[in-house]
């Protein structure tokens, strides 16, 4: 596993390999939906069928209206919440949450942060990154929910959390927010 890791590490850095390009095409599967970052997403969930349209949940934060699907992943709806225990500042928060068993899944928006100086300064111990030219945030609680958030308007941040059993779901989630939003 690692030398396969190392061989397409390399031949990302060195395009234009011949050998490198066979390796990479058959490292990834032509129907594997590629993410921001160039790397395949994997889901749980299936993917929906060409021309249907799930059934949508809207969050707002002022004008932006941020869509996720009434059910993500098939999970059953597990109620709300204004609140993220993260966040070092009081905001509004508007969320969804949705469960299996003992797994949860968190959507919601973070209204009020304008700036990405402002947003960068919202999580202690939070990593830093880009999503889609965004700024973004990413960390793990103490308890382990996985967490992600970025800017996607002034004055609305959009929010993913996720115990590790369904952290697998928070990229293919994510871009379907994202693709949404931009629509």
């Amino acid at each position: 596993m690692r030398r396969t890791a190392a061989v397409l590490l390399v031949c990302g850095l060195v395009p234009g390999l011949a050998a490198c390009d066979d390796l990479v095409a058959q490292a990834r599967p032509a129907d594997t939906p590629i993410d921001a970052g160039s790397r395949p997403v994997r889901s749980a969930s299936p993917p929906p069928e060409p021309g249907t349209q799930r059934p949508t949940i809207a969050l707002t934060c002022g004008s932006v209206d941020v869509h996720v699907s009434a059910s993500p992943a098939g999970l059953a709806r597990a109620g709300s919440f204004t609140r993220l225990e993260s966040l070092k500042r009081r905001l509004k928060v508007k969320g969804l949450a949705w469960q299996d068993n003992d797994e949860r899944l968190y959507v919601g928006v973070v209204c009020g942060v304008h700036t990405a100086e402002q947003f960068v300064t919202l999580v202690a111990r939070s990593t830093l990154s880009a999503y889609w030219g965004r700024p973004a945030l990413h960390w793990t609680t103490r308890n382990g929910l996985r967490n992600f958030m970025w800017l996607e308007r002034p004055g609305t941040a959009v929010y993913i959390g996720a115990t590790p059993g369904l952290a697998a779901e928070i990229r293919p989630l994510a871009a379907e927010i994202a693709q949404q939003v931009d629509q």
